[in-house]
């Protein structure tokens, strides 16, 4: 087996076992984010990227959440980098309302294979090894299904990232309460 079929073993063995500890979560409907920003590669200067991607993530507990994330990079000239993980995020406060205004700070990782793509005159040349990232953030919920937020990430092959996200919680909304006859209605 090739080093790429041996990775691609690797992340669905890692993928099944998220998938087997996430029992119940399942059931609910994910977020889905997108993200875009800038990632700075260590050399011996360094190599600055864009960043666009995407995720899902379901809660486990009221805390804990894990999905799969897909991010693409764009260095200068022909530099290229796609990651696909698997990341655990841990909310900082306890999770339970989606109220406009809400803040929810949270730290992350998330471990899986990242291929390194680039050109050197008429020869391309490609890597894939295995990588992680680590860091931390917050969302701010402006309506009880849309947030924005943003983090900042440090990963292997040793880097940094800022990005700015963009989600939405698919489902149903959480119930609505009225505050008393003749009053708009409220979310909790």
């Amino acid at each position: 087996m090739t080093l790429i079929g041996r990775l691609w073993v690797v992340v669905g063995f890692f993928v099944a076992g998220c998938l087997v500890m996430a029992g119940g979560a399942l059931a609910q409907a994910p977020a889905v984010e997108v993200t875009a920003g800038y990632a700075g590669f260590v050399d011996d200067a360094t190599i600055s990227h864009g960043v666009i991607g995407g995720l899902a993530r379901w809660q486990v507990t009221p805390r804990l959440g894990i999905g799969p994330e897909v991010t693409y990079m764009r260095g200068p000239r022909s530099d290229r980098d796609l990651f696909v993980m698997g990341n655990v995020t841990w909310d900082l406060v306890s999770g339970g309302s989606r109220r406009p205004g809400r803040v929810v700070p949270y730290v992350l990782g998330g471990a899986g294979f990242f291929r390194h793509f680039d050109r050197f005159g008429p020869l391309s040349f490609a890597s894939n090894e295995g990588t992680f990232t680590a860091g931390g953030g917050a969302r701010a919920w402006v309506t009880p299904r849309v947030y924005v937020g943003g983090e900042a990430r440090f990963g292997w092959e040793l880097h940094t990232r800022v990005t700015g996200t963009v989600g939405v919680q698919l489902g149903r909304c959480p119930p609505a309460v009225t505050r008393g006859p003749g009053t708009r209605r409220a979310w909790r």
